[in-house]
């Protein structure tokens, strides 16, 4: 695979994250006009950088330190890259309106236990995880994929407490009895620019 058309499929994940900060937004209305509350904005702006970042590294790695294209580790990586835009968007189409780069919560709703949430508890972080390894290195770009998850890991730890503390936050939000690993209500960090 040609540098060039590395950097555009970068551009298009870039374009992705546009989408999903559109999405968001939209989200965002929704979720406030029905008493919804933010938590963990302190942690908001890092995210962002993280995921800006990550993009940056994935274009300019390559094209700087003459990263080369390795077939068996790109193709594998782009499958994961791939995959990885699946589940985030199958987590933002089973969420609907509740779906959201920043964490907010609508008191009342019970956790959502369809799709992903079935399995995971936090899906979307898995999409996040898988995609912030396997994008860089479609094009061998190691250092961005290792700076990104050493970094992500660390980030996840504040975002994952956060929304944990806040669908509990009352004692207002409980999982259904029925599935008592049921996932979040609450907006996912999907990839707002992240």
């Amino acid at each position: 695979m040609s540098l060039t058309l590395y950097l555009l499929i970068v551009g298009l994940v870039a374009a992705e994250r546009l989408a999903e900060l559109v999405t968001a937004r939209r989200h965002t209305a929704w979720s406030l006009a029905r008493g919804g509350r933010e938590y963990g904005r302190g942690h908001y702006p890092a995210m962002v950088a993280l995921h800006t970042a990550l993009l940056v590294g994935c274009a300019v790695e390559p094209w700087a330190a003459g990263r080369p294209f390795v077939p068996a580790l790109g193709w594998a990586a782009l499958t994961l890259a791939g995959a990885a835009q699946a589940l985030r968007w199958w987590c933002i189409a089973t969420l609907g309106p509740r779906w959201n780069t920043r964490v907010l919560v609508v008191p009342g709703l019970p956790l959502v236990a369809a799709g992903p949430y079935r399995l995971l508890r936090h899906p979307n972080y898995v999409a996040v995880a898988v995609e912030g390894l396997a994008l860089p290195l479609v094009h061998t770009a190691w250092l961005t994929a290792l700076g990104f998850t050493v970094l992500n890991l660390a980030l996840l730890r504040v975002r994952i407490g956060c929304e944990e503390a806040a669908l509990t936050d009352g004692g207002r939000l409980r999982a259904p009895a029925s599935v008592p690993s049921a996932g979040s209500a609450a907006g996912s960090a999907a990839g707002a620019a992240s």
